[in-house]
């Protein structure tokens, strides 16, 4: 079973979780495409990284969720899945980050360093995240409706959002659409 980023439960809402992630690491790769693309076109790199292309030929555990944003956004924040996050234009090439979330236990200073230069290993400081989870595919449209979907929630629930959405996948691209595990994760200002 894939590793999943460690988190605690704060609060459930009717519409998103309110948890409390740890800081992490994460080896991340900045990529200029369309939203739909970027994480095929930050894959291969990160893979490798975490099979053994590092100045250590250590193979680091694959974890879920894999994360994407906006390359534009001063911070990244998740682990697994892969997450990805930013401007959603409707198709049009945008920079993001894609990321893995390292397994629990490393730091950045004990991360193998990457052979690619694309691949750049950030530590992330632990944050209080309202977290959305819809099943389905992971489509620049999907990710858009369900960040709407999350904003209006926290407002009803009082929550001031802070800095922007990522998107978190959990599932392989070869598992059915409809049973994948996607997340919208949007930091929240401490109460």
């Amino acid at each position: 079973m894939t590793e999943q980023q460690p988190y605690d439960l704060v609060q459930q809402y009717p519409h998103f979780e309110l948890r409390r992630y740890p800081a992490h690491v994460l080896a991340e790769v900045h990529v200029h495409a369309a939203f739909d693309r970027a994480g095929n076109a930050a894959f291969r790199s990160l893979f490798n990284y975490i099979s053994g292309r590092n100045t250590t030929r250590q193979k680091l555990s694959m974890t879920a969720p894999v994360i994407q944003e906006s390359g534009t956004s001063e911070e990244l924040v998740m682990t697994a899945p892969v997450l990805q996050s930013g401007p959603i234009p409707g198709g049009a090439d945008e920079a993001y980050v894609v990321a893995f979330v390292l397994p629990a236990g490393l730091t950045a200073e004990t991360a193998p360093l990457p052979d690619d230069p694309r691949v750049k290993i950030r530590e992330v400081p632990g944050a209080l995240s309202a977290v959305a989870r819809f099943t389905g595919n992971g489509s620049a449209a999907a990710f858009q409706r369900h960040t709407v979907a999350l904003t209006e929630a926290l407002q009803l629930a009082g929550l001031t959002p802070i800095g922007s959405p990522r998107f978190a996948r959990f599932d392989p691209p070869f598992k059915p659409w409809f049973l994948r595990h996607n997340e919208v994760v949007l930091d929240v200002k401490e109460t």
